[in-house]
Parts: C-alpha cells; structure tokens; sequence
C-alpha cells in the first residue's frame, strides 16, 4: 500500500476524433442497501478527460455508482447517459473506471 489515499479516477476519451472528451459531467455515488444511492461528488472532465479523484475522503468498502453525462458538446450521440455500478472490497488501493465515448457506442472497463 502506498502512502497515497486511495481515490476512484475516469479518463473519458473520445474515439471518434481521438481526443481526450472535455468537460464531461461525472457523478459518483456510494450506493447503500438500506437508504439508496448517496451522490458523493460532482465533476467536470480536464483538458485531458480525466478526473483525478472523485472520491475526495477515505475510501470505504462497498457499492459505487459512476454516471456520466456524455450529451456536452456531444449532440450527434444516440447515448446520452451511462451508469455503472462496482463493487470495492480491497480499500487500501485506488480504482480507475475509463470510457471510451463513439456517437453509437460506449466501453468502459476497469483500468489500472
């Protein structure tokens, strides 16, 4: 373990022009059984597509949802909206969630 905080990063990149997607609005939740989903923060993708840490406090284990908002500067896309949940166990590492964003598709997977 580092001595770094663990954080939930995104790099949302653009496939079709090849270029970081810039100010993409992504939400994190922290999604809990008994009350629902609790929004934990806000944020606007860099100049790079990225998001450093989304997290901003001690990471704990459990339920996360990431939403992204791809209809910014995006109006030829079919999808306007992606969800995805994941579940944390391991607390003491940091976890990296990328899109790739196309007019008709979107990949997400768990990066490193």
């Amino acid at each position: 373990m580092t001595a770094e905080r663990p954080t939930i990063s995104t790099h949302v990149l653009d496939t079709q022009s090849g270029t970081p997607a810039v100010g993409v609005a992504v939400t994190l939740y922290r999604l809990d059984p008994a009350s629902g989903p609790a929004r934990l923060t806000t944020a606007l993708t860099d100049e790079d597509g990225r998001i450093r840490d989304l997290l901003g406090r001690p990471l704990q284990a459990g339920r996360y949802r990431l939403a992204f908002d791809t209809t910014r500067g995006r109006e030829d896309s079919f999808f306007r909206y992606l969800a995805v949940e994941f579940e944390i166990r391991d607390v003491g590492r940091s976890y990296h969630v990328p899109l790739l964003l196309a007019p008709f598709g979107m990949t997400t997977y768990r990066g490193s």
